[in-house]
């Protein structure tokens, strides 16, 4: 184990054990580093090992602070290693999101509150607009889709479910726009199993908007095929 290991451990135990809580600033660098029993450079690496992951925030001129440890500020880089997956490992990605949003849209049933419910409907309806007058305004309607899965994901009740979730977005975003320049149809099909999630909301039926998800997804899933599977690979159409 090399010495920034042992920073980055010695840091997370004292933060386990108490010893410095969220939003507490870090004891001044010659102290710390006696205290681990490293140098300082290696507790440098440390701290910027550890700002990367979202544990500590240094504020220049004025110190190294633990963070607030916000549940989904911790899990943000997770969303940069789904992102350096390889289109081989897509389906399997999306497996992991389906199960995920499934599950957050059957929580999210018994909690949505009206306002949220109204702003979805809202999204919906500008993304039916969309569609009957400028149809190719992809980017928009990817917008759209996205904050709509995230009105869901927000109200489980669960901050590590939400933040999983958006760890997984932005892989979302890219196979998603491929399959909207690809897909004749492809965005009013979505709309129209959105709009079946959100009716299962309106009615808080948390099995059916599962369901309605997971259909939803699993519609995704079968779009996967259609993916490249690496830069000079692109498999052809799968006959009907």
């Amino acid at each position: 184990m090399s010495r920034t290991d042992d920073v980055v451990n010695g840091i997370k135990h004292m933060i386990l054990n108490g010893e410095l809580q969220p939003g507490e600033r870090l004891p001044v660098e010659k102290e710390l580093a006696e205290t681990l029993g490293v140098s300082r450079g290696s507790l440098r690496e440390g701290v910027r090992a550890l700002s990367i992951l979202g544990i500590l925030n240094s504020r220049q001129g004025d110190g190294t602070y633990v963070t607030e440890l916000d549940v989904s500020q911790l899990l943000a880089p997770m969303g940069f290693v789904v992102d350096l997956q390889g289109e081989g490992q897509a389906r399997e990605v999306h497996a992991i999101r389906r199960l995920l949003e499934s599950e957050a849209a059957r929580l999210a049933a018994t909690r949505i509150t009206d306002e949220a419910l109204a702003e979805a409907r809202a999204l919906l309806d500008e993304a039916a607009r969309i569609l009957d007058e400028t149809p190719d305004e992809h980017e928009r309607i990817i917008e759209i889709d996205i904050a709509f899965h995230r009105i869901i994901a927000a109200h489980t009740g669960n901050s590590v479910l939400t933040g999983m979730i958006e760890a997984f977005a932005s892989r979302t975003v890219r196979a998603r726009l491929w399959r909207s320049l690809r897909e004749e149809g492809i965005d009013r099909r979505t709309h129209g199993e959105h709009f079946a999630i959100l009716r299962a909301l309106y009615y808080r039926e948390p099995d059916n908007a599962r369901i309605r998800m997971a259909n939803h997804l699993l519609g995704v899933e079968d779009s996967l095929p259609f993916l490249p599977l690496d830069d000079d690979e692109t498999p052809e159409t799968p006959e009907a």
